[in-house]
């Protein structure tokens, strides 16, 4: 990861950190600003394999969920094993080339069973478990931990580039840390993140309808992929909580 890959990152976690609403610190780290920087970087061509890499990301985050909120690992050994499972996932597609219309089939059938399933009770498990809170994990990581972490996934990244391939432009850059960011909150972080990964795929498909035109279209293409879907996601929502505000405030 270039120098201003490592910018967006930190800035990435810096603004979760700041913001409450778990849906929208959610949307703030589903922002393709790591995905952007990799393609522009790596010069990778969009195919069905940065697909399975938003479902990757989704397993990342749910490795990291259970092992710390069901199991009680830390959250750094749990962020160890969020990143293990991305790479079995990278390691046993390497054999495989994926045509893109036919994986996207898949991801977006697979993204509406995961709402299905998930959305029963997105809330679970929210509370830190007593052994954490005793162990002071509640604490924010510091500022030169943090990048150290980016600069150890980047090294990661660089180091495993043959294995991850096309899965480089995924790989899970900020999530690593924002999964410190949030541990309080995983489950329903993991649910959200879920959600807005339909966004995700929008923009993968608008950079792979521009990237034979340029970089630059390929980009623009995807960032609007990705704005359209958002608004569709949550413009409802956000009219309902305006809605609710106002009967609240006797607006």
């Amino acid at each position: 990861m270039t120098a201003q890959g490592v910018l967006l990152v930190t800035v990435v976690v810096w603004v979760v950190g700041l913001i409450r609403p778990i849906r929208w610190r959610t949307f703030v780290a589903a922002l393709p600003l790591p995905m952007t920087a990799a393609l522009l970087t790596t010069g990778v061509a969009v195919d069905g394999t940065q697909l399975v890499g938003v479902v990757g990301l989704n397993l990342f985050f749910g490795v990291v969920a259970f092992a710390y909120h069901r199991f009680g690992w830390p959250i750094l050994l749990a962020d160890l094993a969020g990143v293990a499972s991305y790479l079995a996932l990278a390691a046993a597609l390497r054999p495989f080339a994926l045509p893109f219309g036919q994986t996207l089939a898949v991801t977006v059938a697979l993204w509406l069973l995961a709402m299905l399933v998930l959305r029963r009770d997105p809330a679970v498990a929210t509370a830190v478990p007593a052994r954490h809170a005793a162990a002071g994990d509640g604490a924010r990581m510091p500022v030169v931990a943090r990048l150290l972490l980016i600069l150890a996934g980047a090294v990661l990244t660089g180091l495993l580039g043959q294995l991850l391939r096309g899965l480089v432009v995924t790989f899970p850059y900020a999530g690593v840390l924002v999964a410190v960011e949030v541990r309080r909150e995983l489950p329903a972080f993991w649910w959200h993140f879920a959600r807005n990964s339909l966004a995700l795929l929008g923009f993968l498909v608008g950079v792979r309808l521009g990237q034979d035109v340029s970089a630059a279209v390929a980009l623009t293409a995807g960032w609007a992929g990705f704005g359209l879907v958002a608004a569709v996601l949550h413009l409802p929502g956000y009219r309902s909580e305006k809605r609710d505000h106002h009967r609240v405030s006797g607006r």
